[in-house]
């Protein structure tokens, strides 16, 4: 469909192109000029593709590099985040470990005491 259109647009900006003006090769015929107006436009229309094309490699060669930084910007901070996790694990098991170690020695305090107590009431 859109093939058809461009090439009915084609065709009429060359019979357009031949029928207003003075031919510029006097050897050529009506249908001569009309054709080269049409190979001219295609042409055209070919280049501006292709420039097209190109603009839009280039726009996604940049999405694409945009990506890849914010995925390494994320990694980045989702290492530096797992690396504050670790180290406040660490400092919650260390204080854990000190409270069990404080816990222990005064349940090791209170048997002695009770122990004591016991051989007293002998």
């Amino acid at each position: 469909m859109k093939m058809t259109t461009i090439s009915a647009v084609m065709l009429a900006v060359a019979v357009m192109a031949t029928g207003c003006k003075k031919a510029d090769d006097p050897s050529m015929g009506p249908a001569q000029e009309a054709g080269k107006a049409v190979d001219n436009a295609g042409a055209e229309v070919r280049q501006e593709t292709r420039e097209a094309a190109a603009a839009t490699e280039q726009a996604a060669e940049r999405a694409g590099q945009n990506v890849e930084q914010a995925a390494e910007r994320t990694g980045e901070k989702m290492r530096e985040a797992g690396a504050e996790v670790r180290q406040e694990s660490r400092e919650a098991a260390a204080e854990v470990r000190e409270g069990a170690d404080k816990a222990t020695d005064a349940t090791g305090r209170a048997l002695e005491r009770a122990g004591e107590k016991m051989q007293d009431g002998k």
